[in-house]
């Protein structure tokens, strides 16, 4: 069952999130330091732009750590199983519309999300779709062209 304020990972991408917030706390931290440290040698900070285009990177960096640390404290790491009944957030499946080549995708968390990798969200139109559903049954999804249905074919 999912909960809507989880966010959902496979445990590769849980391990990249988490290193990524260590260099955003330890490297880009000391970066941004250093370049206020040598703003202010600069003199006056009120019209130094050295100094603001720093204080502002030391903004969206702590923004963006404090957006980390939120989805790591509700991250839930998706296991695999060897159930392939149903699609579920982690399942791999083949699908085609009625239209469209093949496609094989992986359902993952939006955070993981990459449709150049073929990874769809679970909470895009078409990932919410399949969720749920088994081998041989047909699903409609909407896309920007329409209603769109598709037929999963495996479930890998």
């Amino acid at each position: 069952m999912q909960d809507q304020d989880s966010e959902y990972f496979s445990k590769e991408g849980l391990d990249k999130l988490k290193t990524e917030l260590e260099s955003l706390k330890k490297k880009k931290r000391k970066e941004i330091a250093d370049r206020l440290e040598f703003a202010k040698s600069l003199g006056d900070l009120s019209e130094n732009a050295e100094y603001s285009e720093a204080k502002e990177a030391q903004m969206l960096n702590e923004s963006k750590i404090a957006e980390f640390e939120d989805i790591l404290r509700r991250a839930v790491v998706v296991k695999q199983t060897a159930q392939k009944e149903t699609v579920d957030i982690g399942s791999q499946i083949v699908i085609e519309d009625e239209k469209g080549p093949r496609l094989t995708l992986t359902i993952v968390g939006s955070q993981e999300a990459n449709p150049k990798d073929q990874k769809i969200s679970n909470e895009s139109p078409l990932g919410h779709a399949l969720l749920g559903h088994k081998k041989g049954e047909t699903v409609k999804s909407f896309t920007p062209a329409g209603e769109k249905t598709y037929r999963i074919l495996d479930i890998i």
